[in-house]
């Protein structure tokens, strides 16, 4: 039986996870990336167990995300197939490599890669701005054939076994910069590549008892409620508005992480 202290102690979790549900299905990631760094620095939890927990959380953001994007933006399912198994089977073989590198290393580098990411999107941006400007056409033409989008897959995979988290950010800025996919179009993919990634992900941590089901579930439980309220307001933002906000959030999280790794 719950006691009024014991739903009061949920509630932190309960909005946490309906504003990473929000922010997941805006951006066509499942929230963790958000989501841990407040677990290890405002619940203590330690890296591993935090990454675990989200994924509680994740694993039906993204399930619920993609089959929102998919519908909006649909994509042909022997390529949402093709990133899936790429990145699924990339994800369980980094896995076991990253098991042993130590755990700051790892969000260091990730942290200063998303921070290049976010400062080579607004690059990009700022230099179409220029181009309209002067009335020259937007040249959003793909640099690789679309046949080998699949291989995005083992990119976005290896981020999430080396980290639990990040495979929708490091994807959505090579489908968009490399293949000329539409923001909203990359972040279906993305979902497709993320979605099962995370369930392997999250089995392997409940084997290992790296869970926290008393706050994951209620992250989780809360997060489903607002998925579906970001990809509506992601379907009526602008692309161009969509791609800034995608990259400052890359930039923001990159050094959300390192001062993690300072404070700790």
């Amino acid at each position: 039986m719950l006691f009024p202290a014991d739903l009061l102690a949920f509630l932190p979790a309960l909005l946490l996870g309906a504003l990473m549900g929000f922010f997941g299905g805006l951006f066509g990631i499942g929230g963790g990336i958000i989501a841990i760094p407040l677990l290890v620095l405002g619940y203590g939890m330690d890296q591993a167990l935090a990454q675990g927990t989200a994924l509680v959380m994740m694993v039906p953001n993204l399930l619920v995300g993609w089959w929102r994007y998919s519908r909006l933006y649909p994509v042909p399912l022997p390529r949402a197939l093709g990133i899936g198994l790429c990145a699924t089977a990339t994800t369980w073989l980094v896995a076991q490599v990253a098991i042993g590198l130590p755990s700051a290393l790892l969000r260091t580098v990730f942290s200063v890669f998303l921070m290049l990411l976010a400062w080579r999107l607004l690059w990009q941006l700022r230099a179409r701005q220029r181009a309209a400007a002067q009335g020259r056409p937007d040249e959003a033409t793909p640099r690789v054939p679309e046949r080998y989008i699949p291989l995005v897959g083992m990119v976005g995979g290896s981020s999430m076994g080396l980290l639990g988290i990040g495979g929708g950010l490091v994807a959505t800025p090579i489908l968009t910069g490399v293949f000329a996919q539409r923001q909203t179009v990359a972040q279906s993919l993305s979902l497709a590549l993320v979605a099962p990634s995370s369930i392997i992900a999250l089995l392997s941590y409940a084997q290992a008892h790296r869970v926290d089901w008393h706050m994951g579930l209620p992250l989780a439980a809360s997060g489903m409620l607002t998925v579906s309220a970001g990809v509506a307001l992601a379907h009526r933002l602008p692309e161009q508005r969509m791609r800034t906000l995608f990259a400052w959030m890359l930039l923001v999280t990159g050094g959300w992480l390192l001062l993690g790794l300072l404070w700790h």
